[in-house]
C-alpha cells in the first residue's frame, strides 16, 4: 500500500500551459492535468485505455473520425485503446485521467509529443 498527496507530488512542465502529476500502480496510472485555455495536446496514439474526467474547466477532444465533442467540468470522456486523439483546453482546466495499462512512455519520459517534440 502507498498513500500519496498531490499536494506533494512535484508539478511536471510539459510544455507552457500544460503540466501534470500522476503516479502508478502495476495495471493502472493516475495524472491531474493542468491546461491553460488554448493549448492544445498534440495528435497521438497510446496503447493503453484512456478515461478522462474533467473536474474544472472544459476541453475539445477529437477522436478518430467522430466529431469533436466538448467535455466539461462534471463529465468523462473514455478514449480507446490506439484511438488517434487529440485535445484542446477550451478553458483553464484540470482534468484526471486514468489509464489501464500504465503509460510507459510517461515513465520513462519518452513523451516528446507532449514536450514540444514529435512522437
Amino acid at each position: 500500500m502507498t498513500h500519496y498527496r498531490w499536494d506533494d507530488m512535484p508539478r511536471e512542465q510539459l510544455m507552457p500551459g500544460l503540466g501534470r502529476r500522476f503516479l502508478h500502480g502495476e495495471r493502472a496510472m493516475l495524472a491531474h492535468i493542468y491546461l491553460d485555455k488554448g493549448v492544445v495536446v498534440p495528435l497521438h496514439t497510446h496503447d493503453p485505455e484512456q478515461i478522462t474526467y474533467v473536474l474544472s474547466g472544459a476541453l475539445r477532444l477529437w477522436v478518430g473520425d467522430a466529431p469533436p465533442v466538448d467535455v466539461r467540468a462534471g463529465e468523462v470522456l473514455v478514449i480507446p485503446s490506439n484511438a488517434p486523439h487529440r485535445a484542446e483546453a477550451l478553458e483553464d482546466t484540470l482534468d484526471v485521467d486514468i489509464f489501464s495499462p500504465p503509460r510507459q512512455d510517461w515513465i520513462k519520459k519518452d513523451d516528446a509529443y507532449l514536450r514540444g517534440g514529435s512522437r
